[in-house]
């Protein structure tokens, strides 16, 4: 086992299944040094465990905590792809939040999957991030979040 499962295992993660495309896309694809990751909503056991918009149902401490979740959906769909431990860093973090048109932290928001991805990677965690706000995401998700990651040759 190599240091990003290991690391998993200290702090107690355990990465789920993959949740299966619903369209003509893959969760993962591999592009030279780098994995890209389709947009992943903050699914647990195969449902959205909240829907709604942040700013009004969902509050930004929910969020973020979706954030987290859809982050490490992401992390699982790169495990998949090329193994966990392939990762050198985290690149990018592109993140959507379905928010009303007055809400304006988005940032907030995906703090939850920024601070999660340098939990688990540490100083390789550390990326650019674009948090954007919109009206409404699939499946009336709060969050839906994408990852670049360097991976090893």
């Amino acid at each position: 086992m190599g240091i990003w499962n290991n690391r998993l295992i200290e702090l107690g993660i355990t990465l789920p299944h993959v949740a299966t495309p619903v369209g003509g896309y893959t969760p993962a694809i591999r592009s030279g040094m780098y994995v890209f990751t389709s947009g992943q909503l903050p699914f647990v056991g195969g449902t959205l465990p909240i829907t709604g918009k942040v700013g009004d149902s969902v509050d930004v401490a929910q969020a973020a905590d979706l954030a987290r979740t859809a982050a490490l959906n992401a992390l699982a769909a790169v495990d998949a792809l090329v193994g966990i431990d392939a990762v050198v860093r985290v690149v990018k973090v592109t993140g959507f939040v379905a928010s009303l048109p007055s809400f304006t932290g988005q940032a907030q928001v995906l703090n939850g999957a920024s601070t999660f991805l340098h939990d688990v990677f540490g100083s390789a965690g550390i990326h650019a991030r674009s948090a954007v706000g919109l009206a409404v995401l699939p499946l009336d998700s709060p969050v839906e979040v994408e990852l670049q990651v360097e991976i090893t040759s």
